[in-house]
């Protein structure tokens, strides 16, 4: 069921298949969305209802989710969830706090001072999914780093939260927060454009279906996002290791979704064999098995690499949401990944949940060009710049010149007439 794949053979294997990024076809979605995000831009509340009762079969008359729903669904979990909620969050907002940009000022050459400040958004919100799997994790990887940067107004929207999710939220005694019953692309339409119901905010982020995808691909631009999330993916590299270590993480990947994908580049072939058996002999007690064996026989693959530095330029031309490495000594070859997890103790299932770092990560190959959702996506960092006269003066020539070569004369009049 689980390909094994030589990597030197590639072309005839059908190995380059799985370098080559499967693009979410957001074609026919964005076709669907975008009337949808036009009318909400036009129609407010109106449209913003119409679509929440076809999509999300809500039936009430506010979408706001209310102060007594939070606190009797704390009544509904068990004090074993509340403290893995609490020690979660612990350890992911002492990560936020050290991924938050810095103010700092410094007395440069020539009677130039120059420095920045960090200055919150105003307001985010954070698309929590609530389908085949409720997410409450979800809500403390968006929320606790935006309110450790300081975002005054925090707003959630969720098709249908769980006792879960609501007493995670609870939990984190949101200053000027909100939850609403919302879903799919009409709750990112209603948090771009802002509603009669649902405020405007600065940054939407979150995973979430296709539509959702598609959503936050129109609005980028109109509203921040963190990125076009694709389906979500593993890779591992192992030259050795317990093969019930690797299959279970592979299949962890794997159980999310039919489209997921989990990669292992070995040296190994023994290796190879006995992870893939054992892959098989896990999925015959696992309970989301009909999920992870589709995403198994379809996306997933065991390729054969000639060394681990091989392994290291796949897993590059990959740029993989989530990577496992062996051990440190990869790391100084590795340029994309979303998250990286060293060594045999340090399964992706703890960045998921517990250790600290987030689990909104980069997919589909996103991870070339950022890392994941952080604390420093919801400040924003302000240039300041002062100049004493005599820096001025110094600096007049070659900002005169320059103004002049494009033409703006105004701008070249503006530094002169305060020189005399």
């Amino acid at each position: 069921m689980l390909r094994i794949i030589e990597a030197s053979s590639r072309e005839r294997s059908g190995a380059g298949e799985l370098i080559a990024r499967k693009a979410v076809r957001l074609a026919e979605a964005e076709a669907t969305v975008a009337p949808m995000l036009e009318a909400i831009r036009e129609r407010g509340d109106e449209a913003l209802f119409e679509f929440a009762r076809r999509f999300d079969g809500f039936e009430g008359e506010s979408l706001l989710v209310q102060p007594s729903e939070f606190s009797d669904a704390r009544t509904q979990v068990s004090d074993e969830f509340l403290n893995a909620v609490s020690a979660a969050a612990e350890n992911i907002r002492e990560y936020a706090h050290l991924q938050l940009p810095r103010e700092w000022s410094i007395d440069a050459a020539g009677g130039r001072r120059l420095g920045q400040i960090v200055r919150p958004l105003d307001s985010m919100g954070a698309y929590i999914p609530a389908g085949r799997y409720p997410l409450p994790s979800t809500l403390l990887m968006t929320v606790i780093p935006a309110q450790v940067a300081g975002v005054r107004n925090i707003c959630v929207a969720c098709p249908h939260p769980s006792p879960e999710i609501l007493a995670a939220f609870d939990a984190l005694s949101i200053r000027n927060g909100r939850m609403f019953r919302l879903g799919g692309a009409q709750a990112i339409g209603a948090m771009a454009f802002g509603t009669e119901s649902v405020p405007r905010v600065d940054r939407i982020v979150g995973p979430g279906n296709i539509y959702v995808a598609a959503a936050k691909k129109l609005l980028a631009g109109e509203v921040g996002i963190d990125f076009v999330a694709g389906p979500t993916e593993i890779v591992i590299i192992a030259a050795e290791g317990d093969p019930r270590h690797l299959a279970a993480d592979m299949l962890a990947q794997a159980e999310h979704d039919t489209e997921a994908s989990a990669i292992l580049l070995t040296t190994s072939r023994e290796l190879a064999e006995k992870t893939a058996a054992e892959v098989n002999r896990q999925l015959e007690t696992l309970p989301t098995a009909p999920v992870a064996c589709e995403a198994i026989e379809r996306n997933s693959a065991i390729i054969l690499v000639r060394s681990l530095e091989e392994a290291v330029e796949w897993s590059n031309r990959i740029a993989p949401e989530h990577l496992a490495i062996p051990d440190e000594t990869l790391l100084r070859g590795i340029t994309n990944a979303g998250s990286i997890f060293i060594g045999p103790n340090s399964p992706e299932a703890a960045g998921d949940y517990a250790s600290g770092p987030n689990h909104v990560l980069p997919t589909s190959g996103a991870a070339r060009n950022r890392g994941g959702l952080s604390a420093a996506d919801f400040v924003k960092i302000i240039s300041i710049q002062e100049l004493s006269q005599n820096a001025l003066k110094h600096l007049a020539p070659a900002i005169t010149t320059l103004a002049r070569a494009e033409g703006l004369e105004a701008h070249a009049r503006s530094v002169e007439v305060r020189l005399g």
